[in-house]
């Protein structure tokens, strides 16, 4: 293989982070524009978003739930916090510093400069007043970085490794937003609230990973959870769902050295999601689906990691 392990395992793990820091950003977003809308005596919390980009460990005991405050600065700025913004973004340079040589060089200067505003930015994007551009900025750049790559890149083992660890990543965070912003908006239904809230509360979901308009031009129905679930799990023409990246996971790792066992890890997360039907109308069992796709894609990357990357010095004791 013409790519160094070394160098293929630092640029799947910098693609991770760089859609790992993405995804958390429209989420976040989503969540806050969510919280407006909603009227002031709905008792909705901010600790979801904890759990939904993965970091449960950084929830407190459940007499003293986390504020607002507190899961932004988890989220946001908290270096000691593997999942926050700031730091899977300075491992995302770190990763790509050391393999400037194959990446264009517009794409360097693009990470670089991301995370510096975000290192010297993230403390007061904390706060509401400057939150929504500090969160679009990290969008905004993530997408810039990825056209970058796209219109100047070699299609070769680099390219095709970045590709795999962003296409990962986002079918990772796609199944966190069906099980855990499903559950959560299924178990609020048990309040008996008007349909006009469930309604919103199933477009938040769709923001999060950008599906709104999509979904609506794919359906051209009411917003409704079973139809928002199906559509984000198997609806592959739009490129987050689930089915989508997995689809697109295949044709890129074709074009990679033969590894049978990485292929065939795909062939069998893409079986298993087809061949499953998600209680949509029971949260628990909802979210017990996502984590079984979650495991799915786990063994995804561990095939990966065991037939194309080396164990890097980088620490990335976050994953």
């Amino acid at each position: 293989m013409s790519l160094l392990s070394r160098v293929a395992d630092r640029i799947y793990w910098g693609a991770r982070y760089v859609e790992r820091a993405e995804d958390t950003a429209r989420i976040i977003r989503s969540y806050s524009d969510l919280i407006v809308d909603l009227p002031t005596e709905l008792p909705v919390k901010w600790e979801p978003l904890v759990a939904l980009t993965g970091n449960s460990a950084g929830l407190r005991t459940a007499e003293h739930p986390l504020g607002e405050t507190e899961v932004m600065r988890l989220l946001l700025a908290d270096p000691d916090n593997f999942g926050s913004i700031v730091s899977v973004l300075a491992r995302a340079r770190e990763n790509l510093r050391t393999t400037r040589e194959v990446l264009p060089r517009e794409a360097w200067y693009t990470l670089n400069g991301l995370q510096q505003y975000v290192a010297s930015e993230s403390e007061r994007a904390i706060g509401r007043r400057t939150r929504d551009r500090y969160l679009g900025r990290v969008i905004d750049e993530s997408r810039r970085l990825d056209g970058v790559l796209e219109s100047t890149m070699t299609r070769a083992y680099p390219y095709h490794m970045w590709r795999l660890g962003r296409l990962l990543e986002r079918a990772d965070m796609t199944t966190r937003v069906v099980g855990v912003r499903a559950a959560s908006i299924l178990q609020l239904q048990a309040l008996n609230l008007p349909d006009d809230y469930d309604e919103v509360q199933w477009m938040a979901a769709l923001r999060s990973v950008s599906a709104l308009q999509m979904y609506q031009r794919a359906t051209r129905g009411p917003i409704e959870g079973p139809s928002v679930v199906q559509f984000l799990l198997y609806y592959a023409p739009f490129p987050r769902s689930v089915l989508g990246c997995l689809e697109e996971m295949r044709v890129v790792a074709t074009q990679l050295p033969p590894r049978s066992e990485v292929i065939s890890a795909i062939d069998w997360a893409i079986k298993a999601l087809l061949a499953s039907e998600p209680d949509t109308n029971e949260g628990a069992l909802l979210d017990a689906a996502m984590e079984a796709f979650q495991q799915a894609l786990a063994e995804i990357g561990d095939a990966i990691h065991e037939h194309y990357l080396s164990v890097s010095t980088i620490d990335r004791s976050g994953q």
